[in-house]
């Protein structure tokens, strides 16, 4: 999801509720114009939302695969068939897709994923309802460890039989755009590793490093038929709560000597941690981990619990002995295992697909307000006064959903 400054963020749930008390007929009709340019264009009307959406996304699938020039129906069945059959160069073209900005192509996308969406269900009915894939998120602040952890787990993995896909972000430049992309140099044998699958990709801005292709690129790797998708993100404190919203597991990768550990990472990220990973146990820096390690332990029993099944812990490891590794691999099959017997995986991966809707649905309608004629007339002005003291940020944006809400059609 693009970053969006707080203020512009509660601005845009504020312009939701100017959209929802709109006249139905209003309402249906900006929505049939395609107002939200996003991944998804559909109908919502509240109630009776899920059959409705299939209905919709269904017809519209169609509607994209009719539209479908020969050359666009080739590259697609190319994509198709190379990513199910486990091709690498297919996977790195389809998350391309993706990630793409081009209309057209964002379309193509949408068909692609409907159809990798369709085989993961099968795949998954096959396995009696059960997720065949498990993801694992990781985060913690610069300088953690966070590359060196997972070469050497995902070594560990892929000796295993398992295979593994790692979607590492890089932070942006905020002047330029550009990132370095350095993870992948950084796993050099786990890069050669044919059982495993880097992409690093650009955080684009994006507070945390995760946006809307992260989790589509997520759903092309389990069709890809990797079992393992580890989600490494920028560290940068509670933004993380994205990364935790689509993957089954969050690791927090803290380092030793850190300073300030328990304020250097607010309550916000610790509190959606199911593991506290305190990486670079060895040598000269044992004592001060096993030191955060009891601090961080104590500050998780403080913490109310997010699951009956599980209780987080704290525990220590090292990615330059090896030592603690397994152990730590051992504690996450612990928690696949105990969510899936009582169902909290699966109920959690469905909480997460809605919390992901009604970000995408907020984000557009935020974009499609800032491209509105009426707002972008008013914009410059209403931003002058607002800097000059005249009027309070509050009347501006008052005054600007009027303006967009007032030239809605009727």
């Amino acid at each position: 999801m693009p970053y969006v400054f707080p203020k512009m963020r509660r601005f845009g749930f504020s312009l939701l509720r100017h959209i929802s008390s709109l006249p139905s007929a209003s309402r249906t009709c900006c929505l049939h114009r395609r107002v939200f340019t996003g991944s998804y264009t559909s109908t919502i009307t509240g109630h009776g939302f899920q059959q409705h959406r299939r209905n919709m996304s269904s017809s519209a699938l169609r509607q994209h695969i009719q539209d479908l020039s020969g050359a666009e129906q080739r590259l697609l069945d190319k994509l198709y068939e190379g990513l199910i059959g486990g091709q690498r160069a297919s996977l790195a073209e389809s998350i391309t897709l993706v990630e793409t900005q081009h209309p057209r192509k964002k379309e193509l996308a949408q068909v692609l994923l409907q159809r990798v969406l369709a085989y993961r269900r099968e795949q998954e009915s096959r396995n009696g309802g059960k997720p065949v894939a498990f993801r694992v998120g990781l985060s913690g602040p610069p300088g953690a460890g966070k590359s060196s952890f997972i070469e050497v787990v995902g070594k560990m993995l892929t000796g295993r039989g398992h295979k593994v896909s790692v979607l590492a972000v890089d932070p942006s430049s905020c002047t330029t755009g550009g990132s370095l992309m350095g993870d992948k140099t950084r796993m050099t044998e786990l890069s050669r590793d044919m059982d495993a699958f880097i992409r690093p990709s650009p955080a684009s801005g994006t507070l945390g490093g995760v946006t809307r292709t992260t989790n589509e690129a997520v759903v092309l790797c389990e069709g890809a038929g990797y079992d393992i998708v580890l989600v490494e993100t920028v560290g940068v404190g509670q933004s993380e709560f994205a990364v935790a919203d689509m993957v089954d597991m969050f690791v927090l990768l803290i380092p030793p000597a850190g300073g300030d550990e328990l304020q250097g990472i607010k309550r916000g990220i610790i509190e959606r941690a199911d593991l506290v990973v305190v990486t670079k146990a060895d040598g000269d820096l044992m004592g001060p981990a096993r030191r955060i390690q009891a601090e961080y332990t104590s500050a998780l029993k403080l913490l109310r619990r997010q699951s009956k099944s599980w209780n987080p812990e704290v525990v220590r490891a090292s990615s330059h002995t090896n030592e603690g590794i397994p152990e730590v691999w051992a504690m996450l099959e612990s928690y696949r295992d105990a969510m899936l017997a009582n169902g909290e995986l699966q109920g959690r991966r469905r909480a997460q697909q809605k919390v992901w809707m009604w970000s995408l649905i907020q984000d557009n309608a935020l974009a499609h307000f800032q491209n509105h004629p009426s707002v972008r007339g008013a914009l410059p002005q209403l931003e002058q006064r607002v800097t000059r003291g005249e009027i309070s940020p509050g009347l501006a944006a008052d005054l600007l959903l009027k303006a967009f809400t007032s030239s809605s059609p009727k």
